[in-house]
This record gives structure tokens, sequence and C-alpha cells, in this order.
């Protein structure tokens, strides 16, 4: 039964038909059974959170893909949380005995132990698709990395300069995709935009040609991000690391070209020169990896929020009308073609709680990884060093205990303090909180701003399941009729 539900990850090619998989599958198996057994063994003096370890190799990573594919990424979790009676449990996901730290105690715990109880780990599809030493970087390492970021795009001055050139793109895009259309998926529209925006930001790549290869390559690339890291032709992991290559080959001959000219006011060239070292480059295996995360980071988690956020707006009209009234008052204030600023920025309250109820029903990101630096001592449970641990966003923001009314939407959730401290965390927490968070607040409202002034939309499809690959997104692409708006700013 087990192997039944292992092979549809595995498609048999010609190259290497079910004859060679399974006994290759059956070696690997009883390999794992050894390390188990031996595992066991340095674990029993422990008194282990209640859970499973699932099936062999696979644990319960199937189970932990099902409830995403079904789009309700929580399911896993509550479904262990009633069977245990407890908010710590463990499993074994991606052949990794792990512990799973639930609830905003959970989340308090791993964002405030970064580095003395915990640190980063990632599964090891990942680790070989983003490159070790970059997901391992960790302590002071990883806090000089962070600044030199921030002494970038990512500082607030860099910022602020970024906003004409976010509205300026987003005009361009509105007026060459979407004006004039009828009927259109908005899903892949979106991503390009938001690829091409972080192309253009973060590496002031312009051409249209280099950005659509790119852009083809990271479609591949990010359906094997998470995944089981079987290199086989005909999986996902296999087509993904041969993109990953693709990708790291094109983002090399853009180093080596910049390097000639390193003057350029992008995270490219922040990269590339370490500020403290009198201009000296960072290695450049180095620099690819970081551009690949960063368009990575930078990019599929606000085209999914985006495409989210017009699904909630065509399917809540009272929302939708509050929005357009608060963006088209701010689009009154300005001079005709003047482009928007900071301040303008600002004034969109209402439409941030919009958006911030949309993260809270449909993380971008379900979750993170961690991993135990010391034996742990958590309600009553050791967690033995070594354990991965898992904290979950979507379970937090599901939670009725926390948000009252959990299942309904309700962007008055984020008006004066807003929702219980740890209990709303879609950029994470900690030393390790998402680095584009800003980046990604200014790209979406940009983004609706120049939308709901131009446009109206309604959906094709009423109710459209999602589900989550590993973003959550609408499973038919979000089809929409498009309609200009007759009285547009």
């Amino acid at each position: 039964m087990w192997l039944q539900r292992l092979c549809p990850l595995i498609q048999p090619t010609r190259m290497l038909p079910f004859t060679i998989v399974i006994p290759l599958l059956l070696l690997t198996i009883l390999l794992v059974g050894v390390m188990k057994l031996r595992r066991r063994t340095t674990t029993h003096q422990y008194n282990l959170p209640p859970g499973s370890s699932g099936w062999p190799i696979v644990g319960e990573s199937l189970e932990l893909f099902r409830g995403n594919s079904e789009g309700v990424p929580e399911k896993f979790i509550v479904d262990r949380i009633e069977r245990y009676g407890s908010h710590v449990f463990r499993t074994s996901l991606f052949g990794e005995p792990m512990a799973v730290l639930c609830g905003p105690a959970g989340n308090k715990f791993l964002f405030s132990n970064e580095g003395k109880k915990v640190g980063l780990w990632w599964p090891a599809s990942v680790r070989r698709l983003m490159g070790p030493s970059l997901v391992s970087k960790s302590g002071e390492e990883a806090k000089a990395q962070k600044k030199m970021m921030m002494m970038g795009l990512f500082s607030l001055e860099g910022l602020v300069k970024c906003i004409p050139i976010m509205d300026e793109v987003t005009r361009h895009h509105l007026a060459t995709h979407w004006q004039g259309q009828g009927e259109m998926k908005a899903l892949p529209i979106i991503k390009h935009y938001t690829f091409e925006m972080a192309c253009r930001l973060f590496m002031n790549i312009t051409e249209p040609q280099l950005v659509s290869r790119l852009f083809t390559l990271f479609n591949v690339f990010i359906k094997g991000v998470i995944s089981m890291d079987i290199n086989l032709p005909g999986t996902r992991f296999y087509r993904a690391m041969r993109a990953a290559d693709a990708i790291r080959k094109e983002l090399r001959a853009l180093v080596k070209q910049r390097r000639t000219a390193p003057d350029q006011l992008d995270i490219l060239s922040y990269l590339q020169v370490n500020a403290d070292d009198n201009r000296k480059f960072m290695p450049e295996n180095e620099v690819v990896n970081n551009m690949l995360n960063l368009l990575f980071a930078g990019h599929d988690t606000s085209s999914s929020t985006l495409t989210l956020i017009m699904k909630y707006l065509a399917e809540l009209p009272g929302v939708h009308e509050k929005v357009l009234k608060e963006q088209r008052e701010i689009a009154a204030s300005k001079a005709g073609g003047e482009l928007l600023n900071w301040d303008d920025l600002q004034r969109m309250r209402y439409t941030w709680n919009v958006v911030s109820e949309v993260l809270r029903m449909t993380s971008p990101v379900n979750g993170s990884f961690r991993e135990a630096l010391v034996d742990i001592d958590l309600e009553g449970y050791t967690i033995p060093k070594g354990w991965k641990l898992l904290w979950s966003a979507a379970f937090t923001h599901k939670d009725d205990s926390l948000h009252q009314k959990a299942m309904e939407f309700d962007e008055s959730r984020f008006e004066g303090s807003g929702p219980p401290p740890f209990s709303y965390v879609p950029f994470g927490g900690g030393p390790r909180m998402c680095l584009g968070k800003e980046f990604a607040r200014m790209e979406i409202l940009v983004f609706l701003h120049n939308l709901v002034n131009h446009f109206d939309w309604e959906l094709l499809i009423p109710n459209e399941k999602i589900s989550y690959d590993p973003m959550p997104t609408p499973v038919q692409g979000l089809p929409i009729r498009l309609r200009p708006r007759v009285r547009a700013v």
C-alpha cells in the first residue's frame, strides 16, 4: 500500500522504467530501516512527544502533501492535535524525525531561541536546489549577510527610491498585458509581473528575452523546492535540478558582465562588493546562489498573494468598494502623471488591513523549519538534539481561540492593536523574519492602487478551489472577465 502511495511521486520514463526504480527504492528502504533502528536506540531514554513515524522513508510527508493539494494545509496539524491532545507532537517528514510546535507558544519559543536552542534547517530538496552554503548560514554569518542586505535595496532609503520605479513598471505592465483584454487568467500574468519587477529592482534586468527565459525556468524550479529529493528522470525534483543549473548559468553570465561595471544601484552590486573590505568581490557561486534565492523569494509569494486578493475582492463587493474609495482619494490628490511615493503608501491603511486578512486566510508561506541545537524540554516532553522542528502559520491563523470566527473574512481584525502576539505570522518572526516584508507590502499596494483605479473584474469560476503547490494558488489560474473602469482616474 505504501509503495502505491509513493509511486505517483515518480513518473517512469524510457530511461528508467519501474523495473529499475522499484529495486532501488527497496534497497533504500532497507538502508533507512537500519538507520531508524539505530536512531531508536539513541532516543529511547527521552520522554518524546506523542506521535508516529509513518511510512518508511516518506514518513507522514504524503499526508502533509495531501492537505496542501486539497487546500487545507492546517489539516495535517489539526488532525494530530486532536489525536494526541497536545500542541507539541512528533512526526517524520522528508526522512527526518520532526517535532511540530503549534500555536503562539510554539512560535514564540522558536522565534526567540534562534541561534541559541534552534538553528535554521531546510529539507534536502531545498538545500540541494538553493545551495547548502546559502541555506545553512547561521549565527554571526547570517547576521552579517542580513546587515549587508539592509544596507542596500532593503534599507528604508533604498525602498523609498523603489516606489516610483514600481509605479512606473506597474503602469506599463497593466497597459501592455491587461488593457483591452476581455477574459484572461490572472495568475500567470501576475506571476510574470512580480518576476519582472524582481529582475528590474534586484538586478536591473530589462531585456524581455532574458526575463522570459528566467521566468520559464523558475516555474519549473519552484515546483521541486518542497518535494522528495528523488533525482531520477521524470520526478519534479529532477526537473527542478535541471532548471536550477540553467538559472545559475544565466546568472553567472550576468555576474561576470556586471563585474566590469559594478556601480549600478541594485542588490547584485551590493552582493558583489563587500563594503567592509574596500570593494572585495564576494565569491561568484555565493553571489549566484543569493540571487537565485532572492528571485525565488521575491516574486512567488507576492504573485500568490496578489492573485488571492483579486479573488477575495471579487467575492466581497463591499470590501472591494472600500478599497476603491481609499485608492481613488489617493489618486485624486496626485497631479496628472505623478508617480506614487512613500507618503501615499502610508495612507493606504484600509487596503493593507484587507491584504493582511488575505495573508491570514491563505498565508503564502505555511511555516518553516528549524533544527534542535540542544536537547529541548518543552511542555513536559524532550525533543532530542538534532531533531528537526516545524512551525505552522496556517494552523495559528485558522485557530478560533486566537481569531474569532477564523474562517470568516474580517479585515477589521487588524484595527487597533490587531491580533494577539505570535498568532499572526505570515512573515515569520524573530531574527529570521522575512527580509523582504516591506518590499512585498510596497509592491502589493502599488499594484492594487493601479489595478482598482483602472479595472473591474468578475470571476469566471466562482468558489474556485485553492491548492498549495507550494504557494496557495487557484487551481485554474483564476480566470476573470476584465472590464475597464468607466470612471478610471
